[in-house]
């Protein structure tokens, strides 16, 4: 089916979020944030092999799911920015990440399922996000 992608970045992705939530068009999608490293300017590639790896799978495993599905883009920035360990996203409680990638499945309060890093890749872990909540 159709994923809706949202670029956001640690300055916009509440605002993001907020917007998400607020349109009754989204209430019955699946949401998912997907956490990246940025591109490197001079090659037009993330900085992280794993990013590189994990979000051809990703999107693949998401588009092939039949219903329509948004995806939150969230760039953690250069390396240095995202090895800080005041990270935005490292300390605020609803993410506590560790590792980019990390592919989070979002009911529009809080997290509901997540796959860290050096699971992100990985079809068969992808698809048991997309079951129904319970």
């Amino acid at each position: 089916m159709t994923v809706k992608k949202i670029d956001a970045n640690p300055s916009t992705l509440e605002s993001v979020l907020q917007e998400l939530k607020s349109d009754e068009t989204n209430r019955s999608k699946i949401s998912f944030i997907l956490f990246l490293a940025d591109d490197e300017p001079t090659t037009g590639r993330s900085w992280c092999p794993d990013c590189v790896r994990a979000e051809p799978v990703i999107f693949k495993t998401l588009e092939e799911f039949p219903e329509e599905v948004n995806l939150i883009r969230a760039y953690a920035g250069d390396r240095p920015t995202w090895r800080t360990p005041a990270h935005p996203w490292r300390v605020d409680p609803r993410f506590k990440l560790t590792g980019v990638p990390t592919l989070v499945r979002w009911d529009g309060e809080s997290v509901k399922g997540r796959l860290e890093d050096h699971q992100a890749h990985v079809p068969n872990l992808i698809m048991p996000l997309l079951a129904p909540a319970t």
